[in-house]
């Protein structure tokens, strides 16, 4: 009899998995498509967004999570020093989380859906509110958990950069099938 290893192997979004995503926006309490602005947000939109957190994602990197444990130490005792002024003291606090921070430019899923809102060229705050929305809908479907949620599906031990992409992948055609905007939802509006 073959070893069966629990190794997780890259998540797959199926059609079916799309459409049980549907159902359960339909069940929800509150229209999926609109954003905290109150404005309705189409499909493409959504979209649009969703692939650009992607290849954001493909150009800086993607870290599961970020590590706060680092040692802030190294530097960041220089501010305790009583004999320095306040200018030196900004001065050298600012240095170290330059040099300390602004070295790795990788982002977790929900960082990197906010910093696509926050640069308007592919999306807004609305577009990355319902983006998460979306992503929740599309691990609800596919994990069968009610309480289950994107971003921490996406901080799981055993994730990877290609599940993250599978899921932004699935996320982006859920929202071109289903979103405002749609064929789709221009039959069911008919």
């Amino acid at each position: 009899m073959p070893k069966t290893t629990n190794t997780p192997t890259a998540a797959v979004f199926t059609n079916p998995t799309l459409s049980k995503a549907d159902e359960l926006a339909a069940d929800s309490y509150r229209p999926l498509w609109t954003g905290p602005s109150g404005e309705e947000s189409s499909g493409e939109a959504v979209a649009r967004h969703l692939e650009a957190t992607s290849a954001l994602l493909d150009k800086d990197g993607w870290i599961r999570t970020y590590d706060h444990g680092k040692d802030w130490s190294n530097g960041a005792d220089l501010a305790d020093d009583d004999s320095m002024t306040v200018k030196a003291m900004l001065k050298s606090l600012l240095r170290v989380v330059r040099d300390e921070i602004g070295q790795d430019p990788q982002r977790t899923l929900s960082t990197a859906l906010r910093h696509i809102g926050e640069a308007g060229g592919h999306g807004d705050t609305d577009t990355a509110s319902i983006a998460s929305d979306v992503l929740d809908l599309v691990i609800r479907a596919h994990t069968g958990s009610d309480t289950a949620r994107a971003t921490p599906w996406s901080e799981r031990q055993h994730r990877t950069h290609t599940d993250i992409t599978a899921l932004l992948t699935a996320g982006a055609r859920f929202a071109r099938t289903y979103g405002p905007g749609t064929a789709r939802a221009q039959e069911q509006a008919a």
